[in-house]
């Protein structure tokens, strides 16, 4: 049946903008991660003074004419500067821009989801089949690059905060390490983590575990290079968390929402821990409805976005899987779930975080 409402045409017009705006999000963040893996970023900020993009290309050994246009949209989307007072027009970045853009060890550094843009909107091919299947995919679907991103993308806050911000804030946890711990981190990714730790506290030991193969592969990189040697990095699936109950310490950093049996997980992780133990559960802030994370999240849009394409697909990659989601678990279901895995104590944590929240579990 067709929709015989009347058009106003003033908010089609609107209506249209505001469509276009966001295919203009996309196709900037695309240039985004041109500028980062060309190294434009890098030449802006290394230059000192504005230059043309002459000069621009040049530094990096590129095509002028490429330069140009892709300065064009960045300058149009506001992410570099631009004079156009003068001929050729002279293009730089702000303080805040070489931060953001171009300086790795700051702690607003966020190239990483822009490296791994491609990766994640390529996801797109397979979304028609787990629309109609239920089936996602797990993170190794989107390759070496994918590992790379999600290390890019939340190391640098951890450089700056792990050990002297968010250890510290746990009871009692700072001293153990320091005398000798028995760690353990679950979802370790790329190793950041465990290495930053493992280099802190030289008498405790900590093992990473996750079932990405990329991921593994790039954390036994990273710790060839460290030189670290009391961390290591192991599939679950070759060999199996400890259920003793010896553990003194388990963290786990951003992964619990892309689990596809995150309660079974929880349980795994009480049968690990000791009874005095701490478990370090850091996760997406989510609300507990979507009303009020649209309300309180400016990014609401972009975080449902990637869940389709990244989290919730890993969540559902197996049958039955949980599917819950980049904002899958706010603060009253991690406590519901810690409480079903016999966890008794939990504490949402006094540490700042635009996008994660931090809490102490302990039984």
């Amino acid at each position: 049946m067709s929709d015989v409402r009347e058009i106003d045409p003033d908010k089609l017009k609107m209506y249209n903008f505001d469509v276009f705006t966001h295919l203009s999000g996309a196709v900037t963040a695309g240039m985004i991660h041109l500028g980062d893996k060309l190294g434009l970023f890098t030449a802006l900020a290394g230059a000192g003074e504005a230059i043309t993009t002459r000069q621009l290309a040049d530094s990096v050994g590129l095509d002028e004419r490429w330069v140009r246009e892709w300065a064009h949209n960045q300058a149009a989307a506001r992410i570099i500067e631009v004079d156009t007072s003068v001929s050729p027009e002279l293009f730089s970045l702000s303080p805040e821009a070489v931060a953001v853009l171009a300086s790795p060890d700051h702690v607003a550094y966020g190239m990483g989801m822009f490296h791994r843009f491609p990766q994640t909107i390529g996801a797109l091919e397979h979304m028609p089949e787990s629309f109609r299947t239920g089936l996602g995919h797990d993170y190794d679907s989107h390759g070496c690059e994918g590992a790379v991103g999600i290390e890019k993308s939340f190391e640098p806050w951890m450089r700056h905060h792990l050990l002297d911000t968010v250890l510290p804030a746990l009871d009692g946890v700072v001293e153990r390490l320091e005398s000798g711990a028995t760690v353990i981190d679950i979802g370790c990714g790329a190793g950041g983590a465990v290495l930053m730790m493992a280099e802190r506290f030289p008498n405790s030991t900590f093992v990473g575990y996750d079932i990405s193969e990329r991921a593994l592969e790039r954390a036994a990189e990273r710790l060839a290079e460290s030189g670290v040697g009391n961390a290591r990095f192991v599939d679950p699936r070759a060999e199996a968390m400890p259920a003793d109950g010896l553990c003194d310490l388990v963290t786990t950093f951003d992964c619990i929402h892309d689990m596809t049996r995150p309660q079974e997980m929880m349980h795994s992780i009480r049968s690990a821990l000791a009874d005095d133990g701490t478990w370090l559960l850091v996760d997406i802030k989510g609300r507990d409805t979507f009303a009020q994370n649209v309300e309180k999240n400016p990014m609401a849009a972009l975080m449902y976005g990637i869940s389709v394409l990244s989290c919730m697909s890993s969540a559902l990659s197996e049958p039955d899987g949980a599917g819950l989601g980049t904002l899958g678990l706010p603060a009253s279901k991690a406590r519901e779930m810690s409480a079903a895995a016999g966890f008794g104590r939990f504490r949402q944590m006094d540490v700042d975080h635009s996008v994660n929240s931090f809490y102490e579990v302990r039984v």
